[in-house]
């Protein structure tokens, strides 16, 4: 693998905190996700499922998890069942992990064959009296393919079918929340990454450039930097573009006068950054992008003092809301009497600020998350607020990585340039 791994303590942790939540005789049961075919003989990039790299760290293709913390003997307790590799697979496809680099990763004593695990379903599946499946359950999940994990439990449901089986989504979701402290570091891996490439983006930019051109330059920067890659689909999006939400075909000339909106993050170690910064091509602000620059940092520094443990995320979405439209105001988009007079259902901020203002951060992009638990100490979440100003061809958003602590936050891209004077200087010192 290209990243360094993190130590098998993490993951004996996180199964550790999963058994607490169990009841007793209890079975758990994950697998790997696919690699996703293209067209001819042609595949995607293989990205493992979220809750087995969190349980287990295991990081390849036909991977099980069985988990039995009440297994009657102590070898059914946790096994791990990883592809069985061959010369003729490490010709063709490379190394793939020997039963003793699947135990130091995951602290799982017992590795079998993924072959064996038929044998193993039928000796201890009907001695557990609980047996929880994943689903993917998060809140904006739209996909209409049929997953390895999907198949693995329609297979368990037609073998064994007098098992009532659970979900265990609602159970790792919350305990993925909350992040261990090796957890943390891997993000400010990913955000230190981040902070490089953007860093030599400043240097490059200006009128001319191509949108893909500047997606080229991350891409360097992340791979020499031992990264996984984008977190996510990079959006490069200058002048009008920057006012699509989800901009990714990165295919426009920059030009003198416009903004140039970057919504990137590297990936290390499966765990991600997610960064939104906005910078003028020809390195200086007109009076105008100043002004609506300052208004949405003023609302990011809002949002990020108003960020603690205790306050929900309902909440914090209204609160930023409702200091977003006395910017909106004070920008001269719509008067205090028009609020006044505005339909309740369709406030008049949103057409300058439609999206939230914060989601968890982790081994996904859009966290696994629940809306109606209060915000606890050792969340990682985003704050990004914008502005979008389609008439003026603006479109501006900022966003920060936010460590909730006890008191407060720490911001993780505190060392990333945001401040206008910051960006211009750096963007008019050519190298």
């Amino acid at each position: 693998m290209r990243y360094t791994p993190l130590s098998s303590a993490l993951y004996i942790k996180n199964r550790e905190k999963l058994y607490a939540k169990l009841p007793s005789k209890s079975i758990v049961l994950i697998a790997s996700n696919d690699i996703m075919p293209t067209n001819a003989d042609g595949t995607m990039g293989f990205v493992q499922n979220s809750e087995l790299f969190y349980l287990s760290g295991l990081d390849q293709e036909e991977t099980y998890l069985l988990l039995f913390p009440d297994a009657p003997e102590e070898q059914y307790k946790e096994i791990a069942f990883v592809r069985e590799t061959s010369e003729l697979i490490a010709i063709w496809e490379g190394k793939k992990y020997t039963k003793e680099e699947a135990k130091d990763l995951s602290g799982i004593k017992n590795i079998q064959w993924t072959d064996n695990l038929p044998q193993f379903l039928k000796t201890l599946m009907y001695t557990a009296e609980h047996v929880f499946v994943l689903e993917n359950e998060h809140i904006r999940n739209s996909s209409a393919v049929e997953t390895q994990n999907d198949r693995f439990i329609n297979s368990l449901k037609n073998q064994f079918k007098t098992i009532d089986f659970k979900r265990l989504a609602p159970i790792t979701n919350e305990l993925r929340m909350v992040k261990e402290q090796e957890e943390i570091n891997q993000i400010q891996k990913a955000i230190d990454i981040t902070e490089n490439s953007f860093r030599r983006i400043l240097n490059f930019v200006k009128p001319g450039v191509w949108e893909y051109e500047i997606e080229a330059e991350f891409i360097h920067e992340y791979t020499k930097s031992r990264s996984g890659g984008f977190a996510y689909t990079p959006i490069i999006a200058s002048g009008a573009n920057a006012n699509v939400l989800h901009y990714i075909s990165n295919e426009n000339q920059c030009k003198d006068g416009d903004l140039l909106l970057l919504d990137v993050g590297a990936k290390y170690g499966n765990y991600n950054a997610d960064m939104t910064r906005t910078i003028p091509v020809n390195g200086t602000f007109s009076p105008r992008q100043k002004e609506v620059y300052q208004a949405v940092l003023d609302v990011l520094n809002f949002a990020t003092d108003y960020l603690k443990p205790g306050i929900f995320w309902v909440d914090y979405q209204k609160a930023v809301e409702t200091f977003m439209e006395g910017k909106l105001i004070g920008l001269g988009l719509f008067t205090k009497e028009d609020v006044a007079n505005q339909d309740p259902t369709a406030p008049l901020f949103k057409k300058y600020f439609m999206h939230g203002v914060a989601h968890h951060l982790g081994i996904d992009v859009h966290d696994v998350w629940n809306k109606y638990l209060p915000i606890q100490a050792g969340m990682v979440l985003t704050c990004e607020p914008g502005i979008y100003i389609r008439e003026e061809g603006i479109g501006i958003r900022l966003e920060n990585n936010l460590l909730v602590t006890e008191t407060g936050n720490i911001n993780l891209m505190k060392n990333i340039p945001i401040e206008i004077e910051e960006i211009e200087s750096l963007m008019n010192i050519r190298i």
